[in-house]
């Protein structure tokens, strides 16, 4: 079983840019809810299905998290299959005092929220918070991409 634990932040600035590399994404869920999802991924071709359990720590830095990656050749019908909501986005991966950051970069209905997440070993690891994050939003649902999909749903609805 995997684990993931990370910590995730509203980005205040552009400092993140210098030396970033990006990716772009696609994702959408065949299920969400109850702290629990099921993803599909389209980044730069490489398509993955990734399976969340709910947070198991109070302040939501960790749950249990399965990644498959599946053939390209299956990533249309699995989005068809998918719940409204597709998630557009490019991803930034920033080094920052010997860990990767990833800035994600919302477009469409979310621009212009940023989000930067920093993935860690252990919930009590230090972690050096570069210039460019502000608030932090770990364990917050409004800033989960299964929230952030539901209100590209919305928007999907009201045109």
């Amino acid at each position: 079983m995997g684990i993931e634990i990370e910590r995730k932040f509203l980005v205040v600035d552009d400092g993140w840019r210098d030396g970033a590399v990006a990716s772009r994404i696609r994702q959408a869920y065949l299920v969400r809810g109850a702290g629990r999802s099921v993803r599909v991924r389209d980044e730069d071709g490489r398509v993955t299905l990734t399976i969340k359990g709910p947070a198991d720590d109070p302040h939501g830095m960790r749950r249990a998290e399965f990644e498959y990656e599946v053939p390209a050749a299956d990533a249309d019908g699995l989005f068809a299959l998918c719940e409204p909501g597709t998630i557009d986005k490019t991803r930034h991966r920033v080094h920052v005092a010997g860990r990767t950051w990833e800035v994600d970069e919302f477009h469409g209905v979310l621009a212009p929220l940023v989000v930067a997440e920093v993935e860690l070993d252990d919930p009590g690891a230090e972690v050096v918070l570069p210039s460019w994050v502000g608030t932090e939003v770990t364990g917050d649902p409004a800033y989960t991409n299964g929230a952030l999909s539901r209100r590209v749903a919305g928007a999907d609805v009201r045109s």
